[in-house]
């Protein structure tokens, strides 16, 4: 009988990815154990399925990027990232299509036209599409929201950033901060929001003492929220569910004759449109989408022309980017 690689991870005590990782001498895989893998491989006499090999050779040579209504819910700049991303692994190997899920027409997926989807999902309703991908054996690697329908998933820890973030402001003296949200029905507002309440009970505070405006993660969103909130003379600092609705927040903030951080501090989360946030002095959280998309890619290309069909769930780290908008009034 034909040695597979689910006999070298058996033997060598680690998962199929990582063997198929070190097969194909990929940097994820540390050297000695890459050496270590291939000594067993070695050992049992594994050969390379050569079916496997003459099915990839039939491949469209396209993968698909697939994402949640552009605009008001995927942002331009996470598109940008995440494309950079794909191009810095596929290179000139593949091509890539990139559409909307909205767009897509229900039952419209050749497997035949595409090798593997990479989906950035922020909202429930995106299952649809996975499903269907699924059902007609097309790859897919699922980035940002967690999904639980047999895919692999890489995101960041979206609960702990915002906690990370409540808590700047908390340890700067911060109390009474006004926060804008976005719509609950979207998967990273709802993690976004676990995190600055267990922030605030870490103080011992509770939710209920803060108020909660709701934007859609525009700019407008947050120019809108914001100049409600600026009119409670309590406020000392705003808290933004994305950067986008932080850059709308510092305008009302400059309309009402207020400065930032001096009268208001003000946080946001992504760090996406490096230029801008830098230029504003805004302090946020950093959610890498190059990365993302990077570490999502090698994972669709290893189903695609490994035909694994092992699934891992991939959590990367978010930081804490503290720049001038935070005022310590403590």
């Amino acid at each position: 009988m034909a040695v597979t690689i689910k006999d070298i991870a058996k033997q060598a005590g680690v998962s199929y990815s990582t063997v198929s990782r070190a097969l194909n001498n990929s940097d994820m895989v540390r050297d000695e154990k890459k050496e270590m893998i291939l000594e067993i491989a070695n050992k049992l006499g594994y050969f390379p399925n050569q079916a496997a090999i003459n099915l990839k050779n039939q491949k469209a040579n396209t993968i698909g990027l697939f994402f949640s209504e552009f605009g008001r819910i995927t942002s331009p700049f996470v598109l940008h990232k995440s494309l950079i991303g794909m191009y810095e692994v596929v290179e000139s190997k593949y091509n890539i299509i990139v559409k909307g899920i909205d767009s897509q027409t229900p039952g419209s997926l050749n497997p035949s036209n595409m090798d593997g989807i990479l989906v950035i999902s922020q909202k429930e309703t995106d299952s649809i599409f996975i499903e269907e991908a699924i059902k007609k054996s097309i790859p897919v690697v699922v980035l940002n929201r967690p999904v639980y329908l047999g895919v692999s998933n890489v995101l960041t820890d979206e609960t702990k950033g915002m906690k990370h973030a409540m808590l700047h402001l908390l340890e700067n003296g911060h109390r009474n901060i006004g926060i804008i949200e976005a719509g609950s029905e979207l998967a990273s507002t709802r993690a976004r929001h676990r995190g600055w309440v267990e922030a605030v009970q870490q103080y011992h505070l509770s939710e209920n003492d803060f108020i909660v405006e709701r934007g859609n993660y525009s700019f407008e969103s947050g120019y809108n929220a914001a100049k409600y909130l600026i009119q409670s003379d309590d406020i000392t600092a705003i808290l933004c569910f994305n950067d986008d609705m932080a850059f709308g927040a510092n305008q009302a903030i400059a309309e009402a004759g207020l400065h930032m951080p001096n009268d208001i501090s003000l946080v946001g989360y992504d760090n996406l449109d490096i230029n801008r946030v830098a230029e504003l002095g805004l302090t946020t959280v950093e959610r890498n989408m190059e990365k993302l998309a990077v570490e999502g890619t090698k994972l669709l290309l290893e189903k695609i022309e490994d035909g694994l069909v092992e699934n891992e769930r991939i959590y990367m780290e978010t930081k804490l980017i503290v720049r001038s908008s935070v005022k310590n009034i403590g």
